[in-house]
């Protein structure tokens, strides 16, 4: 029997064991007694038998007749990719300290199973929706543009729908690495991606080619490799190049398990950073300083997208009429470490 169930059940007997009405129960077990000016001996009598019943109400019940349950949905694509488990922490402790639950589902970087588990949120009477969305397409999120649901997009965004959202500045940081590598002598730096046509590695493609054209560098597309943030794709395409015997010196990993992927190929074909190739990655994790050598990187505020786009969502929330910013980019960081050999 459900918990909603059981809370009716116990507030008819409680009502009927006292010779007074549901409503008077209800009321007095919220707080509610001297504002519907009930007797403190019905009261107390309330109370007393409600303790002695163990009577548990229902948060889930009550908070949907008000239409109010305090309860947040996040939907990652790899919770156990650090950079989204970061982004996580940041929702659950902002959505805390404003004293909202957050249920928490794992889409697994699969369009369908993201369907899913909006469909699964959706069912638990969710006040809002903070959604890190995976593959290329939006279609499934196109509702959320003609309705008032409040939703916030967190990580990767898509300019043609006007759903707000709180990322990183991906092209700054491409940029930004890119340059470090050219003024360090590099000009050969291979481009290692994550899934094309989503807005991050997009962004970074951008700002990637941008440093390169200010420096008259011509865009050499044989280096330019990858079509996904994971692990085995850094692997497969740092292999595969080194096979090719691509002329590289650098190259710049898009997520950190691209990079450790990398690492990994770089490993077998006996080649050590920064001696034969330098390397910067995104994504700066406390193990990136413990690497040997400790590794450059584009560090991203990940907990704080979490925290933004959780004030951002609870504004929507609490003021659907006010007007919110379209998208919040938040700056990244350059943090320079050994990786980098600089060339004469």
């Amino acid at each position: 029997m459900s918990m909603d169930v059981n809370s009716r059940v116990t507030l008819k007997r409680i009502g009927k064991q006292l010779g007074i009405s549901v409503t008077t129960v209800s009321r007095i077990l919220n707080g509610h007694a001297r504002r519907y000016r009930i007797s403190k001996e019905t009261e107390k009598s309330v109370v007393k038998l409600a303790a002695e019943l163990k009577f548990v109400p229902s948060r889930l019940a009550r908070g949907l007749r008000l239409n109010k349950t305090t309860t947040i949905g996040l939907v990652i694509p790899d919770i156990s990719n650090p950079f989204f488990a970061s982004i996580a922490n940041g929702v659950t402790v902002e959505a805390h300290r404003n004293n909202y639950g957050v249920i928490l589902c794992d889409s697994q970087d699969n369009v369908d199973m993201e369907i899913e588990s909006l469909e699964v949120l959706f069912s638990r009477g969710i006040e809002g929706l903070l959604l890190c969305p995976v593959g290329q397409s939006c279609e499934h999120l196109k509702k959320f543009e003609r309705s008032r649901f409040p939703i916030v997009l967190a990580d990767r965004y898509f300019p043609q729908i006007t759903i707000p959202y709180v990322a990183s500045d991906n092209f700054a940081g491409a940029r930004d690495a890119t340059q470090y590598l050219i003024e360090n002598g590099h000009r050969q730096i291979m481009c290692l991606q994550g899934l094309r046509n989503t807005s991050p590695n997009k962004d970074r493609v951008r700002g990637y080619e941008a440093a390169l054209a200010a420096h008259s560098i011509p865009v050499n597309r044989d280096i330019m490799v990858g079509n996904s943030f994971n692990e085995q794709c850094g692997y497969s395409e740092t292999r595969q190049l080194l096979e090719n015997k691509q002329n590289f010196t650098a190259i710049l990993a898009f997520s950190n398990l691209l990079m450790l992927g990398a690492l990994r190929a770089l490993s077998e074909a006996k080649l050590r950073i920064p001696d034969n190739l330098s390397m910067i990655s995104f994504d700066d994790q406390p193990y990136m300083a413990h690497l040997s050598p400790p590794m450059t990187t584009i560090a991203q505020e990940s907990s704080e997208i979490g925290q933004k786009a959780v004030r951002l969502l609870l504004e929507r929330i609490q003021s659907p009429d006010k007007s919110t910013p379209e998208g919040v980019l938040l700056p990244t960081r350059l943090i320079v470490r050994e990786s980098v050999k600089h060339l004469n």
